[in-house]
């Protein structure tokens, strides 16, 4: 069969502007530059870094909102939107902190360069500084992304602390993230705190049994429920990273530090959450889990930062889809 000369520049002149529209759309390094007369990451670091000095919360809190953003709708800042049934209305989004973080540094942005920074940009970029100031090292962000106009509490299906590391697996799975990038997010619990509510099923009545789990370790079982008394009625928080925070010290506490001790800990049972300890001991996750334990911290921090990059890209909106939000809590009006 021919084909004529012209609809082979037709067909290739396609190709181009498929490529062309792809390409457009990308999330890259340096989004901003040129399109602000100031440096937008450093507007932003120079909030965040002083902020987490005094309020170490920052860390965990970001690292949370980021993570519950990116996993709904993807990282379209949908989390930040108020509202009676938004997504920030459910309840494993009641506890998510730093909304005053995110619009402390959003209105510095526009004050500079008003329009143009996007709130999905705003949360990836101060919780890549909150890491950062947490002693976790600076990693390179692509930025670019668009911000989202649906925010629904229905639309979250957010993997819980109880869930199975295949459940698990599956969910990160389903959003482009390998079971091994699983294991180097959930390191994030280097930093941060639990409530006693939902851990005391580990502590009291693990599967129904009416007895403690047995994979926690005894003398860590004993603190938490110093802590988390069966019958009472104050949720306490406990640190998530055990490291020199119980009877049996192993290291210095490094709780609002981003550091490997959080998988040193898990390999000797003292992993607080059921799928935080599960993965210490599962075929799937815990070759990777016993390497990052053994390895140098800088080992965990470069794997830690490239999954936090990967999370950054999940689902993204780029190019003309969605909007440049003013204010973080509300769609623009038409």
């Amino acid at each position: 069969m021919k084909v004529s000369a012209a609809a082979v520049v037709l067909a290739f002149a396609l190709v181009l502007e498929n490529f062309a529209d792809q390409s457009h759309g990308a999330l890259q390094e340096g989004f901003y530059k040129g399109k602000c007369n100031v440096d937008v990451q450093k507007i932003v670091s120079d909030i965040i870094t002083p902020l987490v000095g005094q309020k170490p919360w920052i860390t965990p809190a970001l690292l949370r909102m980021q993570f519950h953003d990116c996993f709904v709708n993807g990282c379209d800042a949908s989390i930040l939107l108020d509202g009676s049934s938004s997504e920030k209305t459910d309840i494993p989004n009641r506890r998510v902190r730093g909304y005053d973080v995110i619009d402390l540094v959003k209105a510095a942005i526009e004050k500079s360069c008003p329009g143009v920074v996007s709130c999905a940009d705003v949360v990836v970029m101060a919780t890549r500084d909150a890491v950062a100031a947490s002693k976790g090292g600076w990693y390179s962000i692509q930025t670019g992304r668009r911000d989202g106009l649906v925010s629904l509490a229905k639309n979250v299906n957010l993997p819980g602390s109880s869930i199975s590391v295949e459940n698990s697996s599956a969910t990160f799975n389903r959003k482009g993230i390998s079971t091994e990038d699983m294991v180097h997010l959930l390191g994030g619990h280097t930093v941060g705190v639990t409530h006693c509510s939902f851990i005391k099923n580990r502590l009291y009545n693990f599967n129904n049994t009416g007895s403690t789990d047995l994979t926690m370790q005894t003398e860590l079982a004993v603190f938490l429920k110093l802590r988390c008394p069966h019958t009472s009625t104050v949720d306490n928080t406990v640190d998530l990273d055990q490291g020199g925070s119980s009877l049996v010290v192993v290291g210095e506490p490094t709780s609002e530090i981003v550091d490997n001790s959080f998988y040193k800990q898990i390999v000797i049972r003292r992993g607080v959450l059921g799928i935080d300890q599960a993965l210490a001991l599962n075929k799937l996750t815990k070759d990777t889990v016993n390497e990052v334990a053994i390895s140098s911290n800088d080992y965990f921090l470069t794997k830690f930062q490239q999954a936090m990059v990967k999370l950054g890209a999940v689902e993204v909106l780029t190019g003309t889809q969605g909007e440049i939000r003013k204010s973080c809590r509300v769609i623009n009006k038409s």
